[in-house]
């Protein structure tokens, strides 16, 4: 599908996604028919490699209705129940206009001015700077900010994010994406079940054949014929299924962050869209840059997010592009201005420059007066300082303040 446009690009984007979403589903059944493998060795471990592939298809076969209910299951579940999962993790609360005027103000004249639906509006207490969307309908979606972010960004530049939010609600994005999280939670859940089942088995070298720790012991040895026969073929099923498994994962992860890392574009494109402003949308990837990561949160949950500051293996594995490639784009296509990347965030080696100040404040005090023959010039005197000498200059004419040639006295009026 030739992609001219925007919203082009948007219906091309979305016919792709449907496409590897099914082939995500599709791994599901990889996961079973490796299980199944694993299966049939463990029952019966003195067979050829033809047998046990033969095995594994009926097994497939047999269990394709209960592995797809299965996956539904999860799939629907998750559709309820998403949303209260993911507000335990980030901790995030519904406000209303009169808790936040500000946010919900803009908010709510994004939605005017394109006839959108508002969703809900959510703020999560974080210092640092993100903000994402959920929800499957237009009932459960949600735009959730933090407060770090409130704080940090001006009006234009907070309408900028709430109009990538939005863009990916009018989009269908976080709809795809949430499904995309769900069944690659599925895959994982499956891959590590088999992987921890694999790891599980014990290799009988006397038999040549593979059972659970728990029933090696009493499985009897086959004859050397069967060992070098058969035995081999167990061998080679297992590292076939932890093949299947492995690939499995790394494809349904690959594929979740294409899905991801593709409508990140076209969200800040949106953002201009609605806003028509691509300095604001430029100025807040710019200031959310390296500042977004959420403690506690799941790599889930960050994939959902307007930035992602966790960094994959060589890129590979990074749920979205970066800043700086969003930038460019916005720069080419948007016709915006770049300031450039802002400096990092300060550390905690220098927390130690915030007491600066207090000690600016001591130098700046003046230094103690000499105070008789009491103590020394630099130190505190035992009896309270002199009041300063008046016009008549009669403090100054007695040094010991005598109280005769001051009629206050070092210690207060008499």
């Amino acid at each position: 599908m030739a992609a001219y446009g925007l919203y082009t690009h948007i219906a091309s984007n979305k016919f792709r996604s449907m496409l590897l979403l099914a082939g995500l589903f599709a791994l599901v059944y990889v996961l079973v028919f490796a299980g199944a493998l694993v299966a049939e060795v463990v029952t019966n471990g003195n067979q050829t490699v033809a047998y046990y592939l033969n095995r594994g298809f009926h097994d497939l076969i047999v269990a394709f209705p209960f592995a797809t209910v299965a996956a539904l299951a999860w799939i629907v579940i998750a559709y309820f129940f998403h949303q209260s999962m993911i507000d335990a993790v980030t901790g995030g609360h519904d406000v209303t206009r009169p808790e936040e005027p500000r946010l919900y103000n803009l908010l709510e004249n994004l939605c005017i001015s394109r006839g959108i639906t508002m969703p809900k509006l959510k703020i999560m207490d974080s210092p640092a700077l993100n903000a994402f969307a959920t929800g499957l309908n237009p009932r459960q979606y949600s735009v959730t900010v933090t407060t770090g972010l409130l704080k940090a960004l001006n009006d234009q530049e907070i309408e900028a994010v709430l109009g990538h939010e939005l863009t990916h609600i009018k989009n269908g994005d976080v709809q795809l994406m949430v499904v995309a999280v769900i069944i690659a939670g599925v895959v994982g859940f499956f891959g590590e079940l088999f992987f921890r089942l694999f790891t599980n088995l014990s290799w009988s070298s006397g038999g040549g054949s593979w059972s659970s720790g728990s029933s090696s012991s009493s499985r009897s040895s086959s004859s050397s014929s069967d060992n070098k026969n058969s035995g081999g073929g167990a061998i080679v099923v297992i590292i076939i299924a932890v093949v299947l498994i492995v690939v499995a994962w790394l494809v349904s992860q690959v594929v979740k962050l294409a899905l991801s890392r593709s409508r990140e574009y076209l969200a800040d494109a949106g953002s201009v869209e609605l806003t028509k402003n691509p300095d604001a949308m430029i100025s807040a990837l710019r200031k959310i840059e390296g500042r977004g990561e959420l403690p506690g949160a799941t790599s889930a949950v960050m994939e959902l997010c307007l930035d992602n500051p966790r960094e994959g293996f060589s890129d590979l594995f990074a749920t979205h592009p970066s800043v700086q490639s969003r930038v460019d784009a916005l720069v080419k296509f948007a016709g915006g201005h770049d300031p450039g990347p802002l400096p990092p965030p300060p550390d905690e080696t220098e927390q130690p420059t915030a007491q600066e100040p207090e000690a600016d404040q001591q130098d700046a005090a003046p230094p103690p007066l000499p105070q008789g023959p009491w103590n020394d010039a630099g130190g505190r005197a035992s009896p309270p300082p002199v009041p300063a000498p008046g016009a008549s200059g009669t403090a100054a004419a007695n040094p010991l303040g005598n109280p005769i040639g001051n009629p206050i006295g070092p210690w207060g009026r008499h």
